[in-house]
């Protein structure tokens, strides 16, 4: 406002002291000064106070004397000694009348009968008569302001224009508002002063005579204000007005400032306040523009980025005026920028021979402590023109490139700065507008790439700006633009709109003058790994670059090995696990599995070796050769075993394709996969969720793929058990001597049961105090003495306990654990051919689990163990024939047979069929694991009678028998143990049955001993699945099923009283009725049946009698044969 520039405002010094009350310092102003304050220290001394201490008191005592000399005091003290009370009521009768008459100027009672103009009757008026002069007009304004709906107006009036009167003018406003703070609320004088010439003095005056009030005035007029302030008069004056209050109170400028944005009104005032704001203390670092306008449009708060770009842009279309609010910041953001320009800088360039003299004495350095204001600076103008559109002029764009170009020490900072500095060139390519600056700017990326490995070694930092280079020049030569401007983006922290084609000239400069894709790949082979990398590490990263070639297929395309760097690179991994690690695993993967193009299939990347593997797992699991310190860390572990699961997954995957481009790449080898340590690697990483990512959830998803058998809910159970709240008190309970017994004490404890019972049970019960890790050296001795647990005599405490130590080991080892108990368990007999079972057998083969010594089922403890693995392997099984499956399912069938599956077939077999007896092999291994756990439930006396009677599975698998094993067990004991056995059994066949429950239904059609039927029923509580099939099971022709299905209903329909055991009872009933009828034919012509059935028992007695020194498999034919006969021959005769 340029018509109240003479005006002499309030001094901040003399509005602190009204603030403060502070007697001296208001002694101490001029009498101009003083002048503009004396309405409110006249009311102070005059009014009676609320505080009736000595100290006011004295204070009022000065307060008079420095007004007694004041001649202004005395018009003042009229106006006070006015009725103020009828003067408020002749007020409100005007606005009543005022709003009567539709706001016009018509008769009023304030005052009446003007007969000279405005100002000469408030010159010869008495003091009454200049109070309601002065409020009269004041009440005028104020009405057409709220009649104007937010238009703004200027009013002339003459009582406020007058520069002879605006002292007693601004005393009667001062008067008329402190004594009717009702009919005139401060915030609503002050928006009506907007609205006057003079008003922001006015303002001034009556906020410094009501110094409180500020906060109040100043939040009214930002609420009420505009949204862009410079494009109206009265958003300029508002402005203006907040300016001179802040400059009178320059402690509250900030809070001002902070009212504005929260507001987001009145933009250029929060600049203009920025602008006006001198700190205490001088920061070197950034200064408050940068630091305002900065958060402003880089901050998290939407709606303030939209406000203030708005500023921008609509400052920038009318015309460059100096008394604008932007130009003033544009100018003094650009002043800052020369400031710190090297001094050397100028838009010559310097040829090749210049260059180096001229770097040798410092040409263009940036100096340290410029580096974070240079930074920051480069950031806001990235922010002014690429989120509020701002057309930087030839002059600013000159500046700007010269900074950009800068070269900065070889410090974090400075690496910061060149990584800016070329994301804001890639993002605002037209800076670059002259072939001099063009050349400029080649020369300053050829220094980049010469000084990248300089910066990073003398800054002490992982991430350079070398990498971000090498990342830009892969996404050309891929003609990846987005992921260039995701990049750009990403490293200046804000999201800008950069359209593709601005970048076609940077591309050319990449692509043909810096970096040729062969350039590219070699360069990026021989760039060091990062040691340690982890997430903790920010910025672009060799890995980053490295990802990118591998997705393009650089490396296969040029022919150069990649395989190296990788291997490195994961070698050199900590924790918290870098979020680049996977990707890079699995792209590397598809690599080497697929070529890069069909016309040249060996064009892939070579896998790891076996031999480097097993160099990062050496060592890896306590007691395998681990004293000495852990070369790798467990983050590289994890690694490598999540490539290894990745790549035997993807080679599954692809093995169609790879037969197609008559491809087969290796797979590792299982002798490979015994030696790592897959569930001790996995128990780590559950501990270590935080710090891995994803990790730990991609390898349980691999496990459950491939190793269905190390993923059981039993373990998972178990492990709870043995990792939770345990560790901490073992630690508590452990002697300080961990090592107190070794291996061959344990050892010795064992060979010399029983005498030793009570020794070894102190070794097994230090033992159950250790870490499942620190168990694992001990797991030798533990399983090859175990059938010494079998004699006579061994206390069930010591079987418990070593029950108890199996399942800690197998929480870390379950693997070799269960192939060192198989060949522990095997018998003993001199007559059998002792056999060491590898992984594989066990796998193919699951049965060899219950080949066991036959005392083994009698003894609790030892037939849990033996029950869990077989449940183990007859889920590796499964994995193992649907992966060989897969692997030879499209490879020449004419030299694979289905002998390969352990089953002899035809040699060109269609897909179907081969599926088809996988299935029912599967289905063959489980049958016969159930048919044998059963027999093991009956008890001895009747599995000798149905062992003599006809050749039992469970016979058939145990082999011969031990000599002194049958009868080795005190009958006393048998029974309870027998019961123990029955339940353990039980339930492993409840959670196969509820797993698979056609296996309940092959099983049941098979049949078994009906001795067992009420154990099963009772003990199995899926049993009653049964219920769906057995009218099925009644249709059957062959007569014993159809009674086996009477004998299972009735146990069913006693233990499940349930309406569907009540249809399908008397179903049964229905067929029983039937069968009785049949049998009243067959007691009518018995001999006729009898003689048929005689003369077949004869000749397959006959027949097996011939066929005596036949094959074994035929022996068994016919023995089965004969054994159902003899079925039929019993019904028969029992009739």
């Amino acid at each position: 406002m340029s018509d109240s520039a003479g005006l002499q405002f309030v001094s901040s010094y003399a509005f602190e002291a009204m603030q403060k009350v502070d007697v001296v310092r208001l002694a101490a102003l001029s009498d101009p000064e003083l002048r503009l304050l004396l309405p409110c220290l006249v009311r102070m001394a005059l009014c009676a106070p609320a505080d009736q201490s000595q100290a006011w008191a004295q204070d009022k005592k000065l307060i008079l004397r420095l007004l007694s000399g004041v001649e202004a005091v005395n018009s003042i003290v009229a106006l006070l000694s006015v009725d103020f009370h009828a003067l408020e009521q002749d007020a409100r009768k005007e606005q009543q009348l005022r709003h009567k008459a539709g706001g016009s100027n018509g008769e009023s009672i304030l005052v009446s009968q003007l007969q000279h103009g405005l100002t000469l009757e408030f010159e010869h008026s008495d003091p009454l008569r200049r109070l309601r002069l002065a409020l009269s007009e004041l009440l005028a304004i104020m009405n057409k302001v709220t009649d104007s709906n937010g238009e703004f107006f200027m009013k002339s009036s003459e009582l406020f224009e007058s520069p002879v009167y605006l002292e007693e003018v601004a005393d009667v406003l001062c008067i008329l508002q402190a004594e009717l703070p009702s009919l005139l609320p401060i915030i609503d004088v002050a928006e009506a002063l907007l609205h006057v010439r003079n008003g922001d003095w006015f303002l001034c005056l009556l906020v410094a005579n009501v110094p409180d009030s500020f906060n109040e005035v100043c939040r009214g007029l930002i609420k009420n204000g505009e949204r862009q302030d410079e494009e109206s008069m009265g958003g300029r004056r508002r402005t203006e007005a907040l300016r001179q209050l802040c400059q009178m109170n320059p402690s509250q400028a900030l809070n001002i400032r902070a009212m504005v944005v929260e507001e987001c009104h009145l933009p250029g005032l929060g600049v203009a306040l920025t602008l006006d704001y001198k700190p205490d203390t001088a920061d070197d670092a950034v200064s408050p523009l940068v630091s305002y306008v900065s958060g402003l449009l880089l901050g998290t708060n939407g709606k303030v980025r939209t406000w203030f770009s708005m500023f921008i842009r609509n400052g920038q279309q009318r015309k460059r005026e100096s008394s604008s609010v932007l130009w003033q910041m544009r100018r003094q953001l650009l002043l800052e920028l020369v400031a710190i320009l090297p001094r050397s800088r100028s838009t010559h360039v310097p040829n090749d021979s210049e260059s180096d003299a001229e770097s040798s004495s410092g040409y263009s350095g940036l100096r340290e402590e410029h580096v974070v204001k240079a930074s920051a600076l480069l950031r806001l103008y990235c922010a002014l023109m690429g989120i509020a559109g701002l057309r930087p002029t030839d002059e600013e764009a000159e500046q700007l490139l010269q900074l950009m170009t800068s070269r900065p020490p070889a410090t974090p900072a400075g690496v910061r700065f060149v990584s800016l500095s070329f994301c804001k060139l890639l993002a605002f390519p037209t800076l670059v507008s002259t072939p001099e600056q063009e050349q400029l700017m080649v020369m300053w990326l050829s220094w980049m790439i010469k000084e990248e490995e300089y910066f990073e070694s003398a800054a002490g930092v992982a991430a350079s700006f070398g990498e971000m280079l090498l990342l830009v020049a892969m996404y050309f030569h891929s003609n990846q633009l987005s992921a260039i401007i995701e990049l750009v983006c990403s490293t200046l922290g804000m999201k800008i709109a950069i359209k593709p084609s601005s970048l076609s000239k940077m591309k050319t400069i990449f692509t043909q003058e810096i970096f040729t894709e062969q350039v590219v790949t070699a360069h990026a082979v021989r760039v060091a790994v990062t040691n340690n990398l982890s997430a903790n590490i920010t910025g672009f990263l060799p890995i980053h670059c490295i990802y990118q070639l591998l997705r393009s297929r650089a490396f296969t395309k040029h022919k150069v090995s990649i395989k190296d760097w990788i291997y490195r690179q994961l070698c050199e991994t900590s924790t918290p696990l870098h979020t680049q690690l996977l990707p890079l695993i699995d792209v590397y993967i598809n690599s080497i599995l697929t070529p890069a193009s069909k016309a040249n299939p060996e064009a892939t990347n070579q896998p790891i070796t076996e031999q480097e593997i097993l160099a990062v797992f050496l060592g890896s699991a306590p007691g395998e050769g681990g004293r000495g310190r852990q070369r790798y860390s467990i983050t590289t572990q994890l690694l490598i075993l999540y490539y290894i699961l990745s790549y035997e997954e993807a080679l599954l995957v692809s093995t169609k394709a790879l037969a197609l481009m008559q491809r087969k790449p290796r797979s590792y080898s299982a002798t490979l996969m015994d030696q790592i340590p897959i569930k001790y690697l996995i128990t780590q990483a559950q501990g270590l969720q935080q710090e891995l990512g994803g990790l730990h959830s991609a390898l349980l998803r691999l496990l459950a793929t491939n190793y269905p058998h190390l993923c059981m809910v039993e373990d998972w159970v178990c492990e709870e058990e043995v990792t939770g709240t345990l560790p901490l008190l073992r630690r508590m309970l452990l002697p300080s001597n961990t090592c107190r017994y070794s291996q061959s004490q344990l050892h010795e404890a064992f060979q010399k049961l029983p005498s030793s019972g009570p020794r070894l049970m102190r070794i097994l019960e230090h033992l159950t105090l250790l870490s499942a890790g620190d168990l694992m050296p001990y797991a030798e001795a533990l399983t090859g003495s175990m059938t010494l647990l079998l004699q006579p005599g061994v206390p069930r405490r010591i079987l418990q306990t070593l029950n108890k130590l199996w399942m800690v080991l197998n929480t870390v080892m379950p693997r070799r654990l269960w192939v060192m108990t198989v060949n522990a368990l095997q018998p003993s007999a001199k007559m059998a051919r002792q056999q060491t079972y590898s992984q594989n057998d066990l796998m193919v083969d699951p049965l060899i689990v219950l080949r066991c010594h036959r005392r083994v089922y009698r003894c609790p403890p030892l037939m849990d163990i033996v029950l869990h693995m077989l449940n183990g392997y007859l889920l590796a099984s499964k994995a193992y024939l649907n992966s060989h499956l897969k692997e030879t399912a499209d490879l020449d069938r004419q030299s694979q047979t289905i002998s390969n599956l352990g089953l002899t077939g035809q040699p060109d077999t269609p897909e179907v069929t081969r599926e088809e007896l996988k299935n029912a092999l599967l289905a063959a291994q489980d049958s016969a694991a159930v048919q044998i756990l059963l027999e093991v439930c009956l008890p001895s006396s009747e599995g000798q009678q149905l062992g003599s009677e006809g050749e039992s599975l469970l016979s058939s698998v145990r082999g011969p028998a031990e000599p002194g094993g049958g009868d080795g067990e005190p009958e006393g004991g048998l029974l309870s143990d027998l019961r123990e056995v029955q339940c353990l059994i039980c339930c492993l066949l409840h959670q196969m049955f509820i797993a698979d429950p056609n296996i309940a239904k092959l099983v049941h059609f098979q049949g078994y001993p009906q001795a067992l039927l009420p154990l099963t029923v009772a003990g199995i509580p899926s049993i009653h699945i049964c219920l769906d099939f057995i009218p099925e099971l009644l249709a059957q022709p062959q007569l014993e099923k159809q009674i086996f299905a009477i004998q299972l209903l009735s146990h069913l329909c006693t233990q499940y009283a349930l309406p569907k055991s009540l249809s399908v009872a008397r179903l049964a009933v229905s067929v029983m009725a039937t069968l009785l009828t049949g049998l009243q034919y067959l007691k009518q012509k018995p001999q006729e049946v009898l003689g048929a059935g005689a003369s077949k028992l004869s000749l397959s007695q006959r027949t097996a009698e011939q066929l005596g020194g036949a094959d074994s498999d035929v022996q068994l034919c016919y023995r089965i044969e004969a054994t159902f006969m003899d079925i039929i021959s019993t019904s028969l005769h029992g009739l």
